[in-house]
């Protein structure tokens, strides 16, 4: 081995991913709009990373990820991968936001660093196994076209509904109350509108969803509203869980000083990747805000990433990681995380414990620095 790691080349790939359409209240997507990175190093060893382009909600596609992804490596040739946070400030110091392709470069960093130590991702974070069950998400239809896809995921073992809103208020509200008849009382749901209603449809849905137990509900307005939170948050009986108003711990810090939300939604590709995110939990945790572990689009190469932090996250307390369960039409990862039903597990290969299937990779648009 030698003295010091360095990196010697980074490889970028376009990885798309074919998906059954899926929509939210911002809009459908037809197939994940993935990049996938390698950092190469001079001691032989590699890091991993994979991040997921979601234009409505982050302002990020998969080509300016690429793009973005090309300047980063430039900045990292030569450099040393074990020290993660001054990796990451480089990068900040380049550009502002484009937390998405940031996410990726964070997530090989940490690939290397869990194998250079020769431990699972999330022993090396000083973490512990504990049980993982995601929910299930259902994407936006017609009120009876959703109530049977409740009925389906019932059958098939779920517990844990996570309903997509933010078309309509009133039918959204249909569409809970026809949901909740189908499956009884004693599946759980939470809803997700992705910022799709006004405040005042915000305080309508809310006020007439309190009645069929709902968990809690994730961003029910645009961020422009978020001076609107803490006064929705006082007239709903539904608990409120910021998603888009919280990318990085800043915005959580806003949050919770405001009284603006119960619970924040942690995303790598909103966060900017790992070392992020774990301050958000850490911030939420000295405030006794639970958060959730959730994602865009991601193979399941990201979604292992997700699994280590989530097991070395005590306060990430609410799992929505269904993303490969949601039509991904083809799998590129090799190892990772499995699915027991709606149950996560991993096994304990040092890193991630996950890779890209090479044979995906070859069909695969890649750049080399």
């Amino acid at each position: 081995m030698p003295d010091q790691l360095s990196i010697t080349h980074i490889d970028i790939y376009r990885l798309s991913i074919a998906m059954e359409p899926f929509t939210i209240a911002t809009g459908t997507m037809n197939y994940a709009q993935n990049v996938f990175i390698r950092l190469h190093t001079n001691a032989g060893l590699y890091g991993v990373g994979e991040c997921s382009a979601f234009p409505m909600i982050v302002g990020e596609t998969q080509d300016t990820c690429l793009v973005m992804a090309r300047d980063f490596a430039k900045l990292w040739i030569g450099q040393d991968p074990l020290h993660i946070p001054e990796r990451m400030q480089q990068l900040h110091d380049f550009t502002a936001g484009n937390y998405t392709i940031k996410g990726a470069f964070d997530m090989a960093l940490y690939d290397i660093a869990a194998k250079n130590a020769g431990l699972p991702l999330y022993k090396f974070l000083g973490g512990s196994r504990r049980e993982v069950e995601t929910d299930i998400t259902i994407g936006i239809s017609t009120p009876e076209v959703m109530a049977q896809k409740a009925i389906h995921f019932k059958q098939t073992g779920a517990s844990i509904l996570k309903v997509k809103l933010g078309k309509d208020a009133r039918q959204d509200v249909e569409r809970i109350k026809q949901i909740r008849e189908a499956v009884g009382a004693e599946m759980k749901i939470r809803i997700d509108a992705n910022q799709g209603w006004s405040y005042d449809d915000a305080i309508y849905a809310l006020q007439a969803l309190g009645e069929y137990g709902i968990e809690f509900c994730e961003q029910p307005m645009r961020t422009w509203y978020n001076d609107k939170l803490p006064e929705l948050r006082s007239l709903s009986p539904v608990k409120i869980m910021a998603d888009e108003s919280v990318y990085i711990h800043y915005d959580a810090r806003l949050q919770i000083e405001s009284n603006s939300c119960d619970y924040i939604n942690i995303k790598l590709a909103k966060s900017g990747g790992i070392l992020e995110a774990r301050k958000i939990h850490d911030l939420a945790a000295q405030h006794n805000i639970p958060c959730m572990m959730g994602g865009m689009l991601e193979s399941r190469i990201a979604l292992s990433t997700k699994l280590h932090l989530v097991y070395a996250s005590p306060n990430i307390q609410f799992f929505d990681m269904d993303t490969c369960m949601l039509g991904h039409l083809e799998d590129p990862c090799l190892g990772g995380v499995t699915y027991d039903g709606y149950f996560l597990n991993i096994d304990d290969t040092p890193g991630i414990g996950a890779d890209a299937r090479p044979e995906f990779l070859e069909k695969c648009e890649r750049w080399t620095i």
